[in-house]
């Protein structure tokens, strides 16, 4: 219940302050949301499967954000962040569909 009351809190508080990124880390917030739900997801189905894990949540959802904005920087360094950028996008989406697949299973048993 906690998380869901600080969802709320900060859903609100980002629409009624409507921060706004930095040029220099817009390139990264679309990569970062992409891994978060990444994490969603795979937590969301590890619940189903009854092997949820609050502290791997974390460190999931924490490293898998780290790791795909540093993958996208490492591009940009490299003059090909574009390519890395759709890599990760590619990978992390097929992982986020594998993960959605195995929901619907799990809740429609199909």
């Amino acid at each position: 219940m906690i998380a869901v009351v600080g969802l709320l809190i900060g859903i609100v508080g980002g629409l009624l302050l409507q921060p706004t990124v930095p040029t220099e880390l817009q390139p990264y917030l679309p990569i970062a949301v992409v891994a978060a739900l990444d994490a969603l997801f795979g937590g969301l189905r590890a619940m189903l499967d009854g092997i949820f894990d609050d502290r791997v949540f974390l460190i999931s959802f924490l490293s898998n954000v780290v790791v795909a904005a540093l993958i996208v920087f490492l591009g940009d360094q490299l003059g090909v962040g574009t390519q890395l950028s759709t890599a990760v996008v590619v990978v992390l989406g097929i992982r986020i569909f594998s993960n959605a697949a195995s929901i619907r299973r799990h809740l429609f048993k199909a």
